[in-house]
């Protein structure tokens, strides 16, 4: 099955340095916003109270506000939680934490609303715990990235091709946390785990691109490299888009109908597929590109059976 009639034949590697520019301002309006506003941490990393409350009619979200900030609590973030009669609380780290104190106050207060109110869920995250998932975090995507470069060096012989499918995977996830950091959405570890999954998907789509590059140069070994890789980018096009309309579907549907819990997993999501699809047809071929690819690299034999012909 394929979504264009007829085979592509456009010409990516050609066009290449205008995607790079793009690239390049993205990166830096990406590193501008972490410099000057970071992120929006959630309590996973700041540690701090989440509660999950229900409401027997519509919750006054604006009333629930202004009666935790009247009762000392600084800064509460209160949203609608699924539907209209389901709140998310999120509370600052306090010194003082304590989960019966902080249950039985946030319960009087919400009752003082609508006595039919209830506390679902509960959970006090400590700043400590944050810090150590914060860490955990930063180890998670280091590691992935480190694997990543050296399953590709092996898998393709070349490190060409390892070092264009790296900064791909690393230019995908900085694009989610620049975009992130610019609308100050919640950062928490779901958004960590939408990262990673991105990530994956990137790869996936990387991988399956440069299989094909190692079956043009394998059919036509003289071809040259810029032909090798249009030919094989446009021949796996088709199904690059649908694989990723597809899931662009289910993600959409989970952005507007998940609630706020998801709401930031289905954003990383939704952004990484944009990136991930441009990155593994501009990012990682046309670097490999840039750094000399051939396919005497791909199939290193070639090079060695070819010298020792030589007398």
């Amino acid at each position: 099955m394929e979504f264009f009639r007829k085979p592509t034949q456009f010409p990516f590697m050609a066009t290449r340095k205008v995607w790079y520019g793009l690239s390049v301002v993205l990166m830096l309006a990406s590193f501008a916003s972490f410099a000057t506003r970071g992120l929006n941490l959630g309590i996973d990393f700041t540690g701090g109270v989440s509660v999950e409350a229900g409401f027997p009619n519509t919750a006054n979200v604006d009333a629930i506000r202004r009666r935790l900030e009247t009762a000392g609590f600084v800064d509460p973030q209160v949203q609608d939680f699924g539907s209209s009669r389901d709140i998310a609380i999120r509370l600052p780290p306090s010194p003082a934490q304590n989960g019966a104190a902080i249950r039985a106050q946030l319960d009087q207060i919400l009752k003082s609303i609508d006595p039919g109110a209830q506390i679902l869920r509960l959970d006090v995250v400590g700043p400590q715990v944050g810090n150590e998932l914060k860490k955990s975090a930063v180890m998670a995507l280091g590691f992935t990235l480190l694997l990543i470069f050296i399953y590709i060096a092996f898998r393709f012989n070349t490190w060409r091709l390892s070092l264009g499918a790296i900064l791909a995977v690393m230019h995908d996830p900085i694009l989610v946390l620049g975009i992130f950091s610019i609308t100050q959405t919640s950062f928490d570890l779901a958004v960590v785990a939408a990262i990673l999954a991105v990530i994956g998907y990137s790869l996936n789509d990387t991988v399956v691109v440069f299989d094909r590059i190692r079956e043009r140069f394998h059919a036509n070994r003289r071809l040259a490299s810029a032909l090798a890789l249009d030919q094989s980018i446009n021949q796996t096009l088709s199904r690059t888009i649908m694989t990723k309309v597809v899931t662009a579907i289910v993600v959409v549907a989970l952005l507007f109908l998940g609630g706020a819990v998801l709401r930031g997993f289905s954003e990383a999501l939704m952004i990484g597929i944009i990136a991930g699809t441009y990155s593994s047809i501009y990012i990682s071929s046309a670097i490999a590109l840039d750094c000399g690819l051939t396919s005497e690299h791909v199939f290193p034999t070639l090079k060695k059976a070819a010298a020792d012909v030589l007398p």
